[in-house]
């Protein structure tokens, strides 16, 4: 990933059109590694999810472009590479596994970003009717020391309708987003064995994506 690493850093000082295009060359390097390293993953972690086996790179990695046309910023390039590998791809409205690449801040994050109101609504019925196994999975010693927990920056202040604030489980209820990510050291994701420790970390995210894709199915 060193050709991905390297030619992101010099994008984040030089995001613009000219300097993109006279380093074409060096993006489609970078390119083509993220999506060999999606390749691995989707052909190694399929083992355990054959949900994503029909998935190819393409299917899932983003483009590097920025939607400029409602922000402020106007940088036309993203600084990092990623892809949202789920069935039916970076499209998925499902439950997946999100892999980051940027220098000094590459992850792997799982679960549910924003899900729309009706998802949202059933994430909540299923966690009041089966809170406890949501529980159990976030408190799992493996998961807990990789993950740390649900991504605390999306969370209502006040109670969710329909449900009380003495609710036992009101702490996961009042959220909005159901994330959990795991970050990695750049001599990480430039080590030999960086697609196996993505594949690792995604195998401790299956049950509690399994969790969200059952509640909103």
């Amino acid at each position: 990933m060193k050709s991905t690493l390297l030619f992101l850093a010099k994008l984040k000082k030089n995001n613009n059109r000219d300097w993109f295009e006279a380093h074409r060359e060096q993006f489609e390097v970078a390119k083509a590694e993220v999506a060999e390293l999606v390749e691995q993953f989707i052909k190694g972690f399929g083992k355990k999810e054959p949900a994503i086996m029909g998935l190819s790179a393409k299917d899932c990695v983003f483009r590097i472009y920025r939607d400029v046309r409602f922000s402020k910023n106007k940088l036309p390039y993203k600084t990092n590479l990623g892809a949202y590998v789920s069935p039916g791809g970076k499209k998925s409205t499902m439950a997946g596994y999100y892999v980051h690449l940027e220098p000094g801040g590459s992850f792997i994050a799982g679960g549910m970003w924003l899900p729309a109101a009706e998802e949202l609504r059933k994430i909540r019925q299923e966690i009041d009717y089966n809170g406890p196994a949501l529980k159990k999975i976030l408190s799992n010693k493996r998961f807990h020391e990789t993950f740390g927990g649900l991504d605390p920056e999306h969370q209502l202040k006040t109670t969710p309708k329909q449900y009380s604030k003495d609710h036992p489980d009101i702490g996961l209820l009042k959220h909005t987003s159901f994330i959990c990510w795991h970050s990695f050291s750049d001599e990480e994701v430039l080590a030999n064995d960086f697609s196996k420790k993505l594949i690792k970390s995604a195998e401790l995210l299956l049950p509690f994506n399994a969790f969200l894709n059952v509640a909103i199915s």
